[in-house]
């Protein structure tokens, strides 16, 4: 089959790999109707996260159909059409029972292979999940494919963001960060009732797409200017990086919440404790448990797919997809979410 294959950092190909099989009994092939690529690509991608080994598939967004299932799998059907979180889970530890399935002790990141251990991603022709059982979500037949594929990942961060942040009706609260998840999280800091939302990002394309879901857009000087002191209940940090971190910091109330769903890679904070302590500051971080969130997720996406999909700006074939790596991590000619077809 055809699929995206990390070679090194800036590189890489579309090559011709094995298909996968099935490796153990709760196994299920899916046939790849749609896949993406998300800004947690671009980490390995730059070589911000080290360990993926050269020769693994790219990828944790994908939807598609079920094409063959492992003996022990009973709740799923060759024909079923499904969407998978960006991590398995096997429904069952401790972590999973109390719906922190991101966490799980089976769990397994598609697309991450290191030291010969991992999953191959779902950018590709065909893709192998195990614990098929308790990870995939049934796609209802209503819910356009694109947007169900958001359900699998950045739409349900931004649901996870936003409680995380502690937004409720009447909250005001700012997403720093535009990026596929930063609008998932303006959406869902709406849905959750905020009063008011402000979207922060230096490009301009991402600030339209802002304004567009509701939200008000600033660059982030307009932010410094206009937001420090102004009562922001809530920050949600979707970018990863310190300087969005001391952003929110300074945006944030006496006694607000920072909620940090971006992947952070460097070693300190960029604030001091001595400045949690002053501002009474709560600060959540962690990866969003996606399996928790989907059904939420495919009810949502299926109700505003009209209005979430508008992020969509490349649409490229497979065998496109290394110009589309490029074009994505330089934000040319206003790309914000790239899906590609098999």
């Amino acid at each position: 089959m055809r699929a995206v294959v990390f070679r090194a950092p800036f590189d890489v190909r579309v090559e011709d790999v094995a298909d996968p099989e099935l490796e153990a009994p709760g196994d299920v092939i899916v046939e790849v109707e749609l896949s993406a690529i998300c800004g947690s690509d671009l980490h390995p991608y730059r070589g911000r996260e080290v360990g993926i080994e050269a020769g693994t598939v790219m990828g944790h967004e994908f939807v598609g159909s079920v094409v063959e299932i492992g003996r022990e799998v009973r709740s799923w059907r060759v024909g079923d059409r499904v969407v998978a979180p960006f991590s398995t889970n096997c429904g069952e530890c401790s972590s999973c029972r109390i719906g922190l399935t991101a966490r799980c002790v089976r769990g397994q990141l598609f697309g991450w292979i290191e030291n010969g251990r991992g999953l191959h991603g779902g950018q590709a022709a065909f893709v192998r999940v195990p614990l098929a059982d308790a990870t995939l979500g049934k796609v209802p037949e209503d819910t356009p494919v694109e947007a169900a594929l958001f359900a699998g990942d950045i739409l349900a961060t931004g649901l996870f963001a936003a409680d995380l942040a502690g937004v409720v009706p009447g909250s005001t609260a700012a997403v720093l960060g535009c990026g596929p998840v930063g609008l998932m999280a303006v959406s869902a800091s709406l849905h959750r009732g905020a009063q008011r939302v402000f979207a922060v990002d230096p490009v301009a394309e991402r600030r339209r797409l802002a304004d567009e879901l509701g939200a008000r857009a600033l660059g982030i000087e307009e932010a410094r200017e206009e937001l420090v002191g102004s009562g922001l209940d809530c920050v949600l940090e979707m970018v990863g990086s310190p300087e969005a971190t001391r952003l929110a910091v300074d945006l944030v109330r006496p006694g607000g919440t920072i909620a940090a769903a971006g992947v952070h890679t460097e070693a300190r904070f960029a604030f001091s404790p001595g400045e949690a302590y002053d501002k009474n500051l709560t600060y959540r971080a962690g990866r969003c448990s996606v399996r928790a969130y989907l059904e939420e997720a495919l009810e949502l996406a299926g109700g505003a797919a009209d209005d979430l999909t508008r992020i969509v700006t490349d649409r490229e074939v497979l065998d496109n997809a290394r110009e589309a790596y490029r074009r994505f991590d330089r934000r040319e000619d206003g790309c914000v979410k790239v899906l590609l077809v098999p």
